[in-house]
């Protein structure tokens, strides 16, 4: 029986329904879970802190901030600009900055001028809204003593200076 069977042609394809061949299985449902289960939200608006004591120098800032979740933050966007009390102070040049870091210093800033803060978080999902917006101060210049016009006598001394800022200096301390 082995020797008939091999004497005849066998065919050896398969046949196929053709609705099987055409079958489209749709995955869209499983990709749409799939990336909700792997996208990060963008980050929530950072909270930008108050000028700390001792953060300025005459033409420099150190401005910090945090976040209060657990987003994921892979830089942050710093925009600052002088303020001013003109009407056009919407036309004052605005800087921005990319930090790694929750804080950041600035230089080359004009001694005793007050300057407004904002910043935003970014990850692969976009960027946050920015912060509340806070104003820091650089601390005025140091005074020019007018050496003419000094004059002393045995308990006493008098000293003059003026000062070098454009805005008007609070108070002074002399020291001895």
């Amino acid at each position: 029986r082995l020797e008939e069977f091999l004497k005849k042609e066998v065919d050896l394809e398969l046949s196929t329904l053709p609705d099987f061949e055409e079958r489209v299985i749709d995955t869209s449902e499983v990709e749409q879970l799939m990336n909700s289960i792997n996208a990060i939200p963008a980050p929530c608006a950072p909270v930008i802190n108050p000028q700390a004591p001792n953060a300025a120098t005459g033409t420099s800032l150190r401005v910090c901030w945090g976040l209060f979740s657990d987003d994921t933050v892979e830089c942050y966007q710093l925009c600052y600009k002088p303020v001013s009390n003109e009407r056009h102070s919407d036309e004052q040049a605005e800087h921005t900055l990319k930090v790694k870091e929750t804080y950041c210093t600035i230089t080359d800033l004009v001694p005793n001028t007050q300057y407004e803060f904002w910043v935003s978080a970014l990850n692969a999902s976009g960027i946050s809204p920015p912060s509340e917006r806070a104003v820091y101060v650089t601390a005025p210049s140091p005074p020019t003593i007018k050496s003419k016009k000094i004059r002393s006598c045995e308990n006493a001394a008098l000293v003059c200076w003026e000062s070098r800022d454009i805005n008007p200096v609070d108070s002074y301390t002399v020291e001895l």
